[in-house]
């Protein structure tokens, strides 16, 4: 009796510094494939403002690990909206306030803390599931989707990042400093890149995209090149 070989949902990992784009690119990807989509770093956002909801330290890692571990979060697709995703904590929409600049610190403050990472990344691997998965993120191919069919490291410099969520936030009303925001990124590069667990960097085999000078449709059109060589055996058959 010959055993029948199961073969795991695609993934599609797009990973990258924030603000490069992944965002809507992960969106456009999932509109056009119909796949899952998984905002990995939204997770560590939530697990920061579930931190303060619960009044937990930031130097209790252990505490914010338990945190991590039981999130009630959900991802659900919207289209005309200024983000691409609606997300909820516990069954409220904190799509806006885990978007804040101060969310991002503090989701890099608890990214990078080991025994968090570890809580989560069961709850990011039980995402892949049939007819497969986009994983935005930081780690998606490194560490967490190692066997993704394709590994895109979409970039852009600090300053274009900074000015892209400056008019981002200041169309949303916020009162924002352009000049705090290249700050804040450019030292949350820093500490991504040179952190002990998972640093940012391009997986061996990820395909480079720089986003810095390319208008966002040039942008989905060369991630689409790339996914509909690499991971669709007819790309005719998508949108």
């Amino acid at each position: 009796m010959v055993e029948e070989t199961m073969l795991e949902p695609i993934v599609i990992a797009i990973d990258g510094p924030s603000g490069a784009g992944k965002g809507a690119v992960t969106h456009e990807l999932a509109l056009r494939t119909g796949f899952h989509i998984l905002d990995s770093g939204a997770l560590y956002r939530l697990t920061g403002l579930a931190v303060r909801q619960d009044a937990v330290s930031f130097s209790d890692e252990t505490g914010i690990a338990a945190v991590a571990a039981n999130l009630d979060v959900a991802f659900l697709p919207v289209t005309g909206q200024p983000e691409p995703f609606k997300v909820t904590l516990r069954g409220e929409d904190v799509t806006d306030r885990i978007r804040t600049d101060a969310a991002g610190v503090d989701a890099s403050v608890v990214a990078a803390l080991p025994l968090v990472r570890s809580s989560l990344e069961q709850l990011q691997r039980r995402f892949r599931r049939a007819p497969g998965l986009i994983a935005d993120g930081r780690d998606m191919g490194t560490v967490i989707f190692t066997d993704a069919t394709v590994k895109i490291f979409l970039t852009a410099s600090a300053e274009i990042r900074a000015e892209r969520r400056y008019k981002q936030l200041k169309n949303k009303g916020m009162d924002v400093s352009l000049a705090a925001l290249l700050e804040s990124i450019r030292d949350r590069d820093a500490r991504d890149a040179t952190r002990a667990v998972a640093p940012l960097k391009p997986a061996e085999d990820a395909i480079i995209i720089d986003s810095s000078h390319l208008s966002l449709q040039a942008v989905h059109e060369a991630v689409w090149a790339v996914v509909a060589e690499n991971a669709l055996s007819d790309a005719n058959d998508f949108i």
